[in-house]
Formats: C-alpha cells, sequence, structure tokens
C-alpha cells in the first residue's frame, strides 16, 4: 500500500511514536517562524529553557503584526526579538521587510521539510510541499530547543482537483469552495492533500492562498506536491538548489476525497461572520460597499498584485469606497515600483500599506459603523475588524479590485477577457532587512534588550489534587480566539505582558469576566462546540491561567488550541454527552474530586458534580502518557525544565 505525500514526510521526520491514525505522534522539526505578536512570549519561553543555542536548522523572526507603534511597547518587542535572535541563532526579519508567511515562501521555505510557526497560517508553506503546522509559542520554543513537535497522527483527505480555473475565476475562490463543503470544523484532525491534474494549472502563490486558509477548516495542515513548478519558482527566487520533486505514491490511499472541478467554480464570498459561510458573487447582487482592502498572508503576492494592478489601471476608485493595498512583502512592493504598477495603484487612488499584517488581524483600516468592507483575507469573525458591527465579506483580490471601482460588489467576470499573467524568470533579490545572528563564539558579547512592558511568563503549578471552582463563565459554539483573547490596535501591545493583557479576556463576551474570574481566585469555563478556533496565539491560553482558570469544559476544542491548555497546564474537558451543557449554568459550583490521582492512572473518564444542582456530569479527560505528564508537571514549561534535568 502506497502512501500519500504527507505520510510521507511525517514518516522521515518521525521520533516518538507510531504512525497510527489518531494516536500521538512526535516529529522533528527543521524550521520555525514567529511573528512579534506572539515572538516575544516565545522567546521568553526559550529563554527560560535554558538552551543557548537553536538547534533548527532555520529559525527566523519576523516582524510584521505590532507595526503601528503609537506608544513605547511595540518598539521595545521589536527591539527585544531582535537582540534575542541575533544572540541565539535566530534570523531577524526587520519591520517592513514583510509578512513572515509570504517571506517565508519567497526566501526560506523548502520542500519535503517540517515548519511550525507561532501563527495559525504557517499552512502556507504547504504550497512548496512543505509541513507546515500553526502551533503555540511555547511548542515553537520547545522545537527551537531541539525537542520534537507533538500532534495526534492525522487522516488525510485528497483533495482531487481537475480541470482549469476559468477566467478571473481565483485560488481563493478554490479555498472557498473547500470551505463550503467541509465547514470551519470540517479538517479537524486532518491533513489536505491537493492532487490531480488540476495542480499542473495552478502557480506556486495560488496553491499556497489556499493552503494558508486551509486553516481555517480546523486542518492540522494542507499540502501540496512540489513538481516543476514548484521549482521555477524557487529558480526565480535563486533557490533553486532547495527543490527536490515529492508527490503521493499512485497507490496512496487516503481516508477521505473530495473532487474540486476547477471548470466549474464562480466566484465566490464568505459573508459575515464566518469563513464558511459561503455564496456566490452573482447569487448575492450588487452591494453596496463602503471599503475594500487588498493584501493579507492569504492574497499579497505579486501575482495577486499585477492582477489588481490590470484592473485598476486607468480608473479611479468610487467616491464611495476606501480602497487600502498592502504588499506582502518588500520584494513585491520592490518588484512593483519597478515595473509601475505601483504607480498605477496610486493613480487609481488606493491607499498604499506598509507591507505587514495591518488590518486583517484590526491594525488599523477598520470599517466605518456597520460599514460593508471586502477583504482579501482568511477572516471575518465578529468584532475582528475593529468595527463592533463592520460586515467583512472574504473575497478574491479580481472581486475586490472590481468592486472598489464599482462601489458595488461586482462579479469580476464582467470585466471582459482576461490577460495571461506570468511570474517573473527572477524575482528582485534583496535580503538586506534580514539579519543574520552572531556567530556562537560571539553571542556572549550581546546584550538582550528588553522594555518596562515585557513581563515574565506567568506562574504555574502541578495539577491540583481536585479542582472546586464555580463556572466563571458559559459561552456557545464557534468561539475563537478573537472572542477570548482580541487583537487590535489598542490590545495587540500588550502581547508581552500577560497581567495586563488578561484584563482584555472575552470581553467581547462578557466585559465582567476578567475582574470576577481574578476575584474567584480559580474558576472553570463552559463551552460549546469547536471552542477556540482561529489563531494560534497562546495569549487566549495565558491570560485565563493568569486569572486563575483551571480547567475548560466544552463540546469540542479546535486543535491548536487545545494543545496551548494543555501547554499551560489548564484541563481541557469535553462532554460525554452534549446534552450536559444545559446543566451548568454559569455561577455554580463545580467538583472534580482526586482529578490528580485519576490523571496519574491514565482514566479518561471523569466526573464533575455540579454542587448547585446536585447533577453528576461525565467529561471526557483524554490525555496521552506525554500530555498526561505535561499536565501533572504544571504545564511545557515546568515539564521541559524537568526534562532537560
Amino acid at each position: 500500500m502506497g502512501l500519500t505525500l504527507t505520510e510521507k514526510i511525517l514518516k522521515a521526520h518521525l521520533v516518538d511514536g507510531e504512525m497510527i491514525k489518531g494516536q500521538e505522534i512526535g516529529i522533528k522539526i527543521d524550521q520555525t517562524l514567529t511573528q512579534d505578536a506572539t515572538g516575544t512570549m516565545a522567546y521568553l519561553e526559550f529563554e527560560a529553557m535554558g538552551v543557548p543555542r537553536v538547534k533548527t536548522e532555520r529559525s527566523v523572526a519576523y516582524i510584521d503584526h505590532n507595526t503601528l507603534q503609537s506608544g513605547f511597547e511595540n518598539a521595545d518587542d521589536h527591539r527585544f526579538i531582535g537582540s534575542v535572535a541575533k544572540k541565539h541563532g535566530i534570523y531577524f526579519s526587520r519591520p517592513g521587510n514583510g509578512i513572515c508567511h509570504q517571506v517565508h515562501l519567497e526566501r526560506f521555505g523548502v520542500p519535503g521539510k517540517t515548519l511550525i510557526g507561532s501563527d495559525s497560517h504557517t499552512p502556507t508553506g504547504g504550497g512548496i510541499g512543505m509541513i507546515a503546522i500553526g502551533a503555540g509559542g511555547l511548542d515553537v520554543a520547545v522545537a527551537m530547543g531541539g525537542g520534537a513537535y507533538y500532534i495526534t497522527c492525522p487522516k488525510v483527505v485528497k483533495v482531487n482537483l481537475t480541470g482549469k480555473l476559468s477566467p478571473w475565476v481565483a485560488a481563493k475562490d478554490v479555498i472557498l469552495e473547500v470551505l463550503k463543503r467541509l465547514s470551519v470544523k470540517g479538517g479537524v484532525g486532518k491533513v489536505i492533500e491537493y492532487c490531480g491534474e488540476g495542480v499542473k494549472s495552478l502557480s506556486v502563490p495560488e496553491r499556497a492562498t489556499i493552503t494558508n486558509m486551509g486553516a481555517e477548516l480546523g486542518a492540522t495542515t494542507s499540502i501540496f506536491p512540489s513538481d516543476e513548478i514548484t521549482r521555477e519558482f524557487l529558480k526565480a527566487q535563486c533557490r533553486e538548489e532547495v527543490w527536490t520533486a515529492l508527490a503521493p505514491d499512485e497507490d496512496a490511499v487516503y481516508d477521505e476525497t473530495l473532487e474540486i472541478n476547477l471548470s466549474e467554480l464562480e466566484p465566490l464570498a464568505a459573508c459575515p461572520h464566518s469563513p464558511d459561510n459561503i455564496m456566490g458573487i452573482s447569487e448575492i447582487g450588487s452591494m453596496k460597499i463602503d471599503q475594500v482592502c487588498i493584501g493579507s498572508c492569504t492574497n499579497s503576492s505579486l501575482l495577486d498584485m499585477l492582477k489588481v494592478a490590470h484592473i485598476l489601471k486607468g480608473k479611479t476608485v468610487h467616491p464611495d469606497v476606501s480602497l487600502s493595498i498592502a504588499p506582502g512583502s518588500k520584494q513585491v512592493l520592490n518588484m512593483l515600483a519597478e515595473n509601475g504598477a505601483l504607480s498605477v495603484l496610486i493613480d487609481a487612488g488606493a491607499r498604499i500599506l506598509e507591507s505587514a499584517c495591518g488590518p486583517c488581524i484590526g491594525m488599523g483600516q477598520s470599517p466605518n459603523s456597520k460599514g460593508i468592507s471586502l477583504r482579501t483575507f482568511n477572516r471575518n469573525f465578529e468584532g475582528r475588524s475593529g468595527t463592533k458591527d463592520g460586515q467583512i465579506y472574504l473575497v478574491s483580490p479580481e472581486v475586490a479590485a472590481a468592486s472598489a471601482i464599482t462601489g458595488v460588489l461586482t462579479d469580476p467576470r464582467s470585466l471582459g477577457d482576461m490577460p495571461e499573467f506570468k511570474l517573473p524568470e527572477v524575482f528582485t533579490i534583496n535580503d538586506n532587512m534580514i539579519v543574520p545572528p552572531v556567530a556562537e563564539a560571539d553571542m556572549d558579547s550581546v546584550e538582550i534588550l528588553r522594555g518596562p512592558n515585557i513581563k515574565p511568563f506567568p506562574e504555574t503549578a502541578p495539577l491540583m489534587d481536585s479542582i472546586e471552582a464555580p463556572c466563571s463563565l458559559k459561552v456557545g459554539d464557534n468561539i475563537t480566539t478573537d472572542h477570548i483573547m482580541p487583537a487590535g490596535a489598542k490590545i495587540l501591545p500588550l502581547r508581552s505582558n500577560i497581567p495586563a493583557i488578561s484584563q482584555h479576556c472575552f470581553a467581547v463576551c462578557d466585559e465582567q469576566f476578567p475582574t470576577r474570574a481574578k476575584e474567584l481566585g480559580k474558576s472553570i469555563i463552559v463551552g460549546g462546540s469547536n471552542y477556540g478556533q482561529g489563531s494560534s496565539r497562546e495569549h487566549a491560553a495565558l491570560a485565563p491561567l493568569y486569572l486563575g482558570v483551571k480547567a475548560v469544559l466544552v463540546k469540542s476544542f479546535a486543535r491548536i488550541h487545545r494543545a496551548n491548555l494543555i501547554n499551560a497546564g489548564i484541563l481541557p474537558l469535553t462532554f460525554v454527552n452534549e446534552a450536559d451543557y444545559d446543566n451548568i449554568a454559569q455561577g455554580d459550583q463545580l467538583v472534580l474530586a482526586d482529578v490528580r490521582k485519576d490523571v496519574e492512572n491514565g482514566k479518561s473518564e471523569l466526573t464533575i458534580v455540579n454542587k448547585t444542582n446536585g447533577k453528576e456530569i461525565p467529561v471526557l479527560c483524554e490525555l496521552s502518557g506525554r500530555t498526561k505528564d505535561i499536565m501533572l508537571a504544571g504545564g511545557l514549561l515546568d515539564y521541559t525544565r524537568e526534562s532537560m534535568k
């Protein structure tokens, strides 16, 4: 029986466990990346481990999230990250060099290698045949220290692509179609592997758009084969030497198969407020719009920008529309300037933003009240844009640019003939904004620069013998990490200060939660299905940890957030019977008796007693040998320290 491409790469990197679906495996990590919203904490954790030098083949620290410097906090974080990188063997991508996933694809990604990043859209690397996985910052710190990264051995879903995209239909429409069919929960515990003749019609930037937004499926990652198209892209980046051909075996066996005929797709949009709320542009109709934002790690490649420039050439942005454009990297921006496309964008009335994440994470460009904003981004969760009642639609660059001109949602197929857009044979290469680390012999000469906003990792403690605590908060289904720990220009600068940022924890759901939880001392959170979907931000676990949350009981978890809770020493529990969700109310006193002994003994079904109403509620505590030990120790940092003694 042949192997899938996913299985080949995982098997080649396996260091712990067996390749049995559903069981935990540990894999060797070749590369890591961080960004500045998660990086400060990741490097504080790396320092706490006491490892002098990273042990990966390549680790890169990017500055792309907190680039709006309205106070000293973000600048201090950037300075801290730069000094840590210089000292400990990490390459440092300076502010202005671009979005981590775009730059990593261009300058560092290698087919067949493993990459984990402290950002949920790290699967972008799957566009060139990497196993690239989003993870919490502490997992990335451990990998930098030479430790394995642990995942559940995934099922592999084959997405068989046939046909070819019609003119003005985009790669964005491919992943929106997958989301329409599978939903934001459909990829949990799975890797999405793209195969078939249709793959040959997609460029590397198009493939990367698809793998990038695979994160919204809840998937472990997504991957394309590494073929001649991959080779041409790497050759154009002057990195052909890292290329290798990678493909599944002809007789590979997949757990599921999804058939998509690219020729049948039409322009689509994810409607408010979920990436899987998909409708056709023609179905929605000529809806008046207020704003268009083009960019993000999903759609900011040179190819995307050239298409946008073609649509805008000789036109003027509609007077009722604000159009902003953020090229994904300095390389893209340089080349737009060189070939005249940047002038076209400016002439049309676009507001050119720096090469950074910007509006995608609520860092500026919030729409007007109840404003309808078309965005080429990957998430449209309620309030994520920075405007609570903003109506955010996720679309392709083609739809976005066409609509910016007309002032209404516009099907780009109305634009007439589409020219052929080709990537250059050679990209402009200038890595002067990437700072290499000092030699190991010189690392003692580097001073780590810390600002006053940088606080230590929160205190942890071994798992308690028993947990008796009230339910401090009860929430519903599809709670995102944006609900738990919001982003945006006001909150992101506090990412390196857990005591301060915790005051915003769950503020979207209940503004009183931080005060109430802190006053209670210890508490339990209860939630619905797909709890913690979205970003990899470990702050959505660290802030509850600081506020005294000891356990989270839900119908089901998103993968990365569950791992982050375990890393923080917070017990992740799920209902055996989902109907028992109705047997707990906020304020109820809950008891988990002898929980430490039960976890030590590997007991998977525990009982929570609701002392307020007398109900006994069976819950699942599914911890493997390693995650059990992490929980008993009080979190991954404590566990790692003990393991290194």
